[in-house]
């Protein structure tokens, strides 16, 4: 399991079963997160220095359902699977429903999101990670629409949030999003019907002070823009392209970005007349996550103004 809110599904019989997990990294340690007949449980620890089993108990004898998701981003390394043991497992697939795919930052990973359990400033910057909360899956959810996450904290369409690269168009190909990445995804697993792209918070950054940080290029960032939805396209060739604004941009930084998206727009809607790209600008926010970053209390907020959007597209 590699990227945000990547899940697999499967049934058991009777009160209890167990997942048998494992890191590749001795010295690290990562983080799982279930629903056990379709109700949310919990984040679960997964510890890199040996195998670990995850135990799910029900609180009556049956069938169950569980679905285990990633809670972390893919830079934070995959989590192994090795078995699930139990009465009676069989895997399940996720019903036939349109598919929603959102590309983005640390934002759509829902990162720095959750600090429930180690507080903001504390641990290390995945602990406060919870993918299963963001606003994406969070709105597909509402929509009973299915979903999958391309989104890297940090980056966007042509730099970082303190470097001049790497960026999302240079990973979003591979499947660890890593720029010396060797795995390409492969695109025709999936079709989704619509793809939100909502990135431009890192590039607008005003950087961390130590890393010499060009000004904004509003130029260079509308090119790479319709460049990577070009490449979108390629991918995808009858999915709903959808631009979206950021909720941490505001004051003069938030009308730049507003006006950027508008320019990529009005670019590709020349070229594909037929094929017309939405936008949709978030309301302003003043987060209470950790970092300047949404909690899982915003996150509902933004789910919530999305939805009539994208419920929109699908229909």
């Amino acid at each position: 399991m590699i990227s945000s809110a990547v899940n697999f599904g499967f049934s058991f019989s009777g009160r209890q079963c167990s997942v048998n997990v494992y890191l590749n990294d001795p010295t690290a340690h990562n983080y799982l997160q279930y629903e056990l007949d379709g109700v949310y449980q919990k984040r679960t620890r997964i510890e890199g220095n040996e195998k670990q089993e995850l135990v799910i108990t029900a609180t009556t004898n049956g069938t169950h359902t569980v679905w285990i998701y990633k809670a972390t981003e893919a830079h934070t390394g995959p989590v192994f699977i090795e078995r699930v043991s139990g009465q009676n497992v069989q895997p399940i697939k996720r019903p036939e429903l349109p598919l929603i795919e959102f590309i983005g930052n640390s934002i759509t990973c829902g990162a720095a999101a959750d600090a429930s359990e180690t507080p903001c400033g504390t641990g290390v910057y995945h602990d406060q990670h919870n993918a299963y909360y963001a606003y994406g899956p969070r709105a597909a959810r509402a929509l009973h629409a299915n979903f999958v996450l391309s989104s890297v904290s940090g980056f966007g369409i042509y730099r970082t949030w303190n470097t001049e690269s790497p960026n999302l168009p240079q990973v979003y190909e591979k499947t660890d999003f890593q720029p010396s990445g060797q795995r390409y995804w492969n695109f025709n697993i999936y079709s989704p019907r619509i793809v939100s792209i909502a990135l431009g918070t890192n590039d607008l950054s005003d950087g961390d002070g130590m890393h010499t940080r060009n000004p904004f290029d509003s130029s260079v960032f509308v090119d790479r823009y319709i460049k990577f939805v070009h490449l979108v396209k390629s991918k995808y060739p009858s999915a709903v392209i959808a631009l979206l604004s950021s909720p941490m941009v505001n004051g003069e930084k938030r009308i730049i970005l507003q006006h950027c998206l508008t320019a990529v727009k009005e670019n590709i809607d020349r070229e594909y007349p037929d094929e017309k790209v939405s936008l949709y600008f978030f309301k302003p926010m003043e987060p209470r996550g950790c970092g300047y970053h949404p909690s899982v209390e915003d996150h509902a907020i933004l789910a919530e103004e999305l939805v009539p959007f994208l419920k929109n597209l699908l229909h």
